[in-house]
């Protein structure tokens, strides 16, 4: 998930770089999307993790 974050990241960057402010703003939005949804899993496995009794890493 992260991997996709970054790539459309990488394309918005490019994107805005040669000019094209429509595919920029959207790849833009999406990988911050992304990166939420990233975000929130991460937290959610780590709470699931430490429920079960594991210590985190």
């Amino acid at each position: 998930m992260l991997g996709w974050a970054l790539t459309f990241l990488i394309i918005a960057l490019i994107a805005a770089a040669l000019g094209f402010g429509g595919i920029a703003g959207a790849s833009a939005g999406i990988a911050q999307i992304l990166f939420v949804i990233f975000l929130i899993l991460f937290v959610v496995a780590m709470l699931a993790r430490a429920l079960r009794g594991q210590p985190p890493v």
